[in-house]
């Protein structure tokens, strides 16, 4: 199994269950590929090791409140996470613990939906009475937090779920609805982290990427016997522009996420530049990816047989990767989709 020793890590202890206050208060281990050198630093130090005329990529994909529940002809309640529209604007992928087809869905304010059937990727297929679920998943839907997040919390005698997750699992600059997990290498900035990165001369860009649970889908053998789902990406013509230009002056790429780098992977030509349009990707990064774009990486600790380990380890070595995660469990860092970051130099 892919990244098998990762997995004697004891993190269920060092999983954040609320982002760092303030968001730039986090902390930041640097890792420098050409020394193989890791050092420790606070994440609103990130100014101090980029150049002016590098370029920061962050995706602005909002995360809407894709856990709705409703009830059976039967009486009982189920829990449903939404994950995309379909091609008929009434019906939605989603999944649920156990369904089936021809079965009626009873929710709040007169909303129904019946079970058709299901996709080729075995989610659900829910069609609804309207063709906008949006509203309603905003006035009663909860935010699709993690399970390990919601696990933490019981753990610690706190409720899995809290109306502040509405903001906490965002990043401050979300602004395009649909995704269904937070981007989260983007938790760590705060208003003053950007105008400091501009101020520094570092160019701020925005992708989009609709995340979907095809990035924390787990790897259940080999990376090479993994298939990605696809998800919905998008640049713009503006952040193109930004990034060859970028590329041309010799300056960095330095990519927040993994879902930012998949984007920018994904929209690269044989020669290095970047085209603007917009794409379902299923580009899955593993082992000896050539990178045709990024420079640099912004990034959480991730869980062993992840597909966003497996981009971390591609970018940097898995034997640099193992060793700062080493050192992250001594010293305590903050793990997963609330916790610390990595910059990889």
């Amino acid at each position: 199994m892919a990244f098998e020793r990762f997995k004697k890590f004891n993190t269920d202890t060092l999983i954040a269950q609320n982002p760092a206050d303030p968001r730039d208060n986090s902390r930041l281990m640097v890792l420098n590929r050409a020394d193989k050198s890791i050092s420790h630093n606070i994440f609103r130090d990130l100014p101090q090791f980029l150049r002016a005329g590098d370029t920061i990529v962050i995706n602005n994909s909002k995360v809407f409140p894709a856990k709705i529940f409703a009830k059976k002809s039967t009486g009982g309640k189920i829990e449903i996470l939404l994950v995309r529209q379909l091609e008929d604007k009434y019906c939605w992928a989603a999944l649920l613990r156990e369904y089936k087809p021809g079965a009626e869905l009873f929710f709040e304010d007169g909303l129904r939906a019946e079970i058709t059937g299901n996709t080729p990727q075995g989610e659900a297929v829910l069609k609804f009475n309207t063709q906008d679920i949006l509203p309603y998943a905003r006035k009663y839907g909860h935010m699709p937090l993690p399970p390990y997040i919601e696990k933490a919390r019981a753990r610690a005698g706190l409720p899995k779920g809290i109306e502040s997750d509405k903001e906490k699992y965002q990043t401050i600059y979300a602004r395009a609805e649909g995704s269904i997990a937070a981007p989260t290498a983007g938790f760590h900035f705060t208003p003053r982290l950007l105008d400091a990165l501009k101020s520094a001369g570092i160019n701020i860009a925005y992708i989009t990427l609709h995340v979907g649970w095809g990035t924390f889908k787990p790897l259940r053998g080999e990376p090479q016997q993994h298939q990605m789902l696809a998800e919905l990406a998008e640049i713009n013509p503006q952040t193109a522009e930004i990034i060859n230009k970028t590329k041309a002056a010799g300056g960095r790429v330095v990519s927040v996420g993994t879902t930012s780098t998949r984007t920018l992977e994904s929209f690269a030509d044989g020669d290095g530049r970047i085209a603007a349009g917009q794409k379902w990707t299923d580009l899955f990064i593993y082992d000896n990816y050539k990178f045709k774009i990024v420079d640099a990486l912004i990034t959480n600790f991730h869980f062993p047989d992840s597909t966003p380990l497996c981009l971390t380890c591609a970018f940097a070595g898995e034997d640099f990767i193992y060793n700062a995660y080493s050192q992250a469990v001594e010293q305590k860092y903050r793990f997963y989709s609330f916790g610390d970051a990595m910059l990889i130099l």
